[in-house]
């Protein structure tokens, strides 16, 4: 019997398009893959049904909606972190009751299932995982989707919360078979700050089959309006949008501005109001959440990608996202703000991407202009991101650095049993 692999995370499936691709190429691998994920957002329950029904592996789903059923592990959720901010140095068990509301059962849950190896997806989930495996005397792996202790606003600015991802971090990747990270600065991150080996670098990438068929038309009008893509499981503040705006604002180029997700109660007449306010005449459409094995196809129609990254908190300065590598399977040329993974990846994709400086909107407009106004060049760039999504940035390409791992793991695991 094949070996079995059990990827765990506290998210979404259709949160976590990361840990998708990895079950379903374990299993196109000939492995037996079970998936244990979590809910607690009710917009994107028909979402993950759509991915549960067309996987060929299974799921257990930990429910941790804010519901009275739920609120005695939230209660010792919130008693655990109280404790954790009168300790210097917590237990390894302090800090995982105190990390995450559903810790407990995302960890029971990865115990019933008997694997031959574990990832965890999150430090949530690399503690479910560690623990699962510890019990089973098997490996564990743990793949950094973000340099977690600097993932948000409260990571950085809690000292109980970063005390708590720091504390699991530190304990548990060490004894990892092996890490993967989602970009290289984030790797790099990993390993100055725990002292480990470098991880492997898997990029955000997709699967050649969710890119648009056939082909779009690289050949752009040089008169037409220019429409702006961008797209998130969320629209809301704090993402750059606002600013981006206020670029659009000072454009001479008549253009539209596209925004996919669930929008913040809000939001659009807030973003609506500033757009009147700051004098962009062009258009604002707020669109709806999609799978996200459609995203590709979805961009395509649209001119410029949007990937308006800021450096703050530090994890936004170090990734690299979906969104980036959306754009060029679909063939969109990527616009990126200057956050220092950007800036790198932006001069490895040459003609496909472009530098935009939200903190200089005039300069930035101008900037643009020169670009709309460069007969042929927004052709160009489509054809160079199409020829990028296809030779080198999708999932083909990436998902033989996985399954190397995973059978170098177990294996290590048979030769030690």
């Amino acid at each position: 019997m094949s070996p079995l692999i059990c990827l765990v995370s506290p998210a979404h499936l259709a949160s976590n398009p990361r840990l998708v691709k990895e079950a379903d190429a374990l299993k196109a691998a000939g492995y037996r893959v079970h998936v244990v994920c979590g809910r607690n957002y009710a917009p994107v329950d028909p979402f993950d049904a759509q991915i549960r029904s067309a996987a060929s592996w299974t799921a257990t789903v930990v429910d941790y909606t804010r519901s009275w059923r739920r609120l005695p592990s939230r209660t010792l959720h919130r008693l655990a972190r109280r404790r954790l901010a009168r300790k210097a140095a917590p237990t390894l068990d302090l800090a995982m009751r105190a990390q995450h509301p559903a810790q407990a059962a995302l960890a029971a849950a990865a115990r019933s299932i008997a694997a031959d190896l574990y990832i965890g997806h999150t430090v949530a989930g690399l503690a479910a995982a560690a623990l699962a495996a510890r019990d089973r005397g098997v490996p564990y792996a743990f793949d950094a989707e973000d340099f977690h202790t600097a993932e948000t606003d409260l990571s950085e600015q809690d000292g109980t919360e970063r005390l708590a991802l720091s504390t699991i971090e530190r304990a548990l990747l060490p004894g990892a078979a092996y890490t993967t990270a989602a970009a290289p600065l984030i790797a790099r991150a990993y390993t100055e700050t725990y002292g480990i080996p470098e991880p492997a670098v898997i990029l955000n990438v997709f699967p050649m089959r969710e890119a648009p068929f056939p082909p779009p038309d690289m050949a752009r009008n040089d008169n037409a309006p220019r429409r702006f893509y961008w797209f998130s499981q969320t629209i809301g503040p704090g993402r750059g949008l606002e600013s981006m705006v206020g670029v659009l604002a000072h454009l001479r180029t008549p253009s539209s501005l596209h925004l996919r997700g669930v929008t913040a109660p809000g939001f659009q007449e807030m973003l609506t109001q500033h757009a009147r306010s700051s004098g962009y005449a062009g258009s604002l459409e707020f669109l709806p959440l999609a799978p996200s094995d459609q995203m590709a196809v979805l961009a395509s129609t649209y001119d410029v990608g949007l990937s308006l990254e800021q450096t703050r908190p530090r994890n936004r300065d170090l990734c690299l996202t979906n969104k980036l590598f959306t754009y060029l399977l679909a063939g969109l040329p990527v616009a990126c703000t200057p956050t220092s993974a950007q800036t790198d990846f932006a001069r490895s994709l040459g003609d496909a991407a472009l530098i935009i400086d939200l903190d200089h909107p005039e300069e930035t407009a101008r900037a643009l202009d020169a670009f709309f106004a460069d007969s042929g060049r927004l052709s160009r760039a489509a054809a160079a991101a199409w020829k990028a999504g296809q030779e080198r940035f999708n999932w083909e390409h990436e998902r033989g650095i996985l399954l190397g791992l995973v059978a170098k793991a177990l294996r290590g695991a048979a030769k030690e049993s």
